[in-house]
């Protein structure tokens, strides 16, 4: 299935791809000039393991940065993929393959396992209430591309960063001087944004809900304190925070929905095993 791309993700990626190429070239591939400045090949990437495709844009914009290579794919992002599919052909200058091969992996890698990862964390909820959210827990410089990820295997974001939404934790919480003054602070200098607010308690929680936040994320709670939020009149979003594993994610209790955020889906990525070869 095709994942829609949102414009904010769409507005990284040649940057991310130009920095990336920047990194590795520096001021030539010397490897690469042991072959023919003319010669011309044809290749193709394929994943060694079952995975779900994510990266198509990154990998086509490392090959338009480069110049003169054509990428055919033969999958879309969101796709389930099994081992030894083949991803895509390329065909164009020999030089320019074997140049952008290690960038335009590393992007398809780290993607392909972000959203492979959403993707378990999707299927273990699924036909249940809740709802699962990554967080800003991403790799440094591939916020908007691991947030595609999540997206591609099938769960939500949370905010993008710090600009688009309150999220009012502990300290920010110690810092004005309690939940209600945050609030409200909140609402005074920008009410058009979401506000969640992070709670660690009952008390706080009920604190919080009186003044209807859009999300309020319980940190930590117990089994029990969740089980009598579930049962409490709050016209927020609850998101469940810490305390909870991808086994038993779809077990919150009552009869609301529920939103989780997790960490790992962004935080701890394997790579997939994929592998370019000139055919």
């Amino acid at each position: 299935m095709s994942q829609p791309m949102p414009d904010y993700i769409r507005d990284d990626i040649a940057r991310n791809v130009a920095f990336a190429l920047e990194e590795d070239i520096r001021d030539g591939d010397i490897t690469a000039q042991l072959i023919d400045a003319d010669s011309t090949s044809s290749a193709t990437i394929i994943t060694r393991e079952d995975a779900v495709m994510c990266g198509i844009a990154w990998a086509d914009e490392v090959f338009r940065q480069l110049g003169d290579v054509k990428l055919e794919w033969h999958v879309a992002d969101g796709d389930r993929l099994t081992a030894d599919t083949t991803l895509c052909t390329l065909s164009g200058n020999t030089r320019q393959i074997l140049t952008g091969e290690r960038t335009a992996l590393n992007f398809l890698q780290t993607l392909m396992g972000t959203a492979t990862t959403a993707r378990r964390y999707a299927d273990a909820v699924a036909g249940s209430r809740v709802t699962i959210l990554d967080t800003r827990k991403t790799l440094p410089g591939l916020r908007a591309g691991q947030k595609y990820a999540v997206l591609c295997g099938g769960c939500q974001n949370h905010r993008i960063g710090l600009y688009d939404a309150f999220l009012i934790k502990e300290n920010h919480v110690a810092a004005c001087g309690g939940i209600t003054a945050a609030i409200e602070r909140a609402r005074a200098l920008a009410p058009e944004k979401k506000i969640i607010v992070e709670v660690e308690t009952l008390e706080e929680l009920q604190e919080a809900a009186g003044l209807k936040p859009d999300q309020i994320m319980l940190d930590n709670f117990s089994t029990e304190e969740l089980a009598t939020a579930a049962e409490m009149e709050i016209a927020s979003a609850l998101e469940v925070s810490g305390n909870l594993t991808m086994e038993n994610a779809a077990s919150l209790p009552g009869n609301r929905e529920w939103f989780l955020s997790s960490g790992a889906l962004t935080k701890h990525v394997q790579a997939v095993d994929l592998s370019l070869r000139i055919t």
